[in-house]
Parts: C-alpha cells; sequence; structure tokens
C-alpha cells in the first residue's frame, strides 16, 4: 500500500495548565492556517486540516505542563499572507512575539516564516516554503547543512 500521507509524523501534543484559554487561543489562530478542530474529549482538542494532527491538552499523567527547552511545533501555511494572518491573530490573542515575519536566510531563500510563544510558552512557527524556488535554486531537495541530495 503506498504511503499517501505528505507527513513523517502523527501528531503533535501541547500541554497546557488553562485548558479552556488555550482551546480559545488555537480556536482563533488556526483557522489561518486551513485547520479547524477535529475531535474533542475531555481535557483535549485536536485540529487539522483532514485529521488529528494538533492537540492541546491536559497532561494525562494529571502533572503540571511544563514547557520544553530547544523545542517547537511549526505549522505549514499556504502563503506569507496566511504567515502574516496567523501572527497577527496569535499577537492579538495573548501570544508573545519570538520572531517577526520575514525570510530567515539560515533556513533557505525559499523559507518565509515567524515564531511566537503561546499562553503557556510553547514556541510555535508558521512558516511556508516556496516549493518552486527550492527547486530553481537546488534542482531537487537538499540537505539545507550538508549540501547533499536528500534523494541520494
Amino acid at each position: 500500500m503506498a504511503d499517501i500521507n505528505p507527513s513523517i509524523l502523527s501528531h503533535v501534543s501541547l500541554g497546557t495548565n488553562q485548558f479552556e484559554r488555550a482551546v480559545a487561543f488555537y480556536d482563533r489562530v488556526l483557522p489561518h492556517l486551513g485547520c479547524h478542530r477535529i475531535l474533542a474529549h475531555p481535557g483535549a482538542v485536536a485540529y487539522g486540516r483532514e485529521y488529528p494532527e494538533f492537540w492541546v491538552q491536559t497532561p494525562i499523567d494529571g502533572q503540571p505542563a511544563s514547557v520544553g527547552n530547544g523545542s517547537h511545533c511549526g505549522f505549514f501555511a499556504a502563503d506569507k499572507a496566511a504567515v502574516d494572518a496567523f501572527y497577527q491573530a496569535a499577537l492579538a490573542a495573548g501570544a508573545s512575539d519570538a520572531g517577526a515575519p520575514g525570510p530567515r536566510s539560515e533556513y533557505g531563500e525559499a523559507y518565509y516564516g515567524c515564531f511566537l510563544r503561546d499562553l503557556d510558552g510553547h514556541k510555535i512557527e508558521a512558516m511556508c516554503w516556496d516549493t518552486a524556488l527550492a527547486y530553481e535554486l537546488y534542482d531537487e531537495p537538499r540537505d539545507a547543512e550538508l549540501g547533499n541530495s536528500v534523494t541520494e
């Protein structure tokens, strides 16, 4: 059976200590990326475009949620306008800036994105990738650090 899933990830979960507040935040910002609620359970809500890819939940073990140092959750956006809209909606909903929308040359010329801290302090990113430009620049997908083809 062919794998038709475009991602290597099944889902990502972020813990929260203020569930209703966190869900209200993501209800406001994720529609800018074409995402909506897919599932809801007591203490957990899942968002996605077609299937539950992103969960906001109270920790299953009953301990307080905490922020991972060095971790973040990145969301695909359709284009630069969607990145910008996500960023503005997140700020309006109480997020803090961790990197305004724009290109990041260290991520490649085809990258455009933003970084924020959600209401629980989790680092989140919205980004778009200009695939046509990437193929024009690199002829094929490449490992940015090593400079080699990822298909070799």
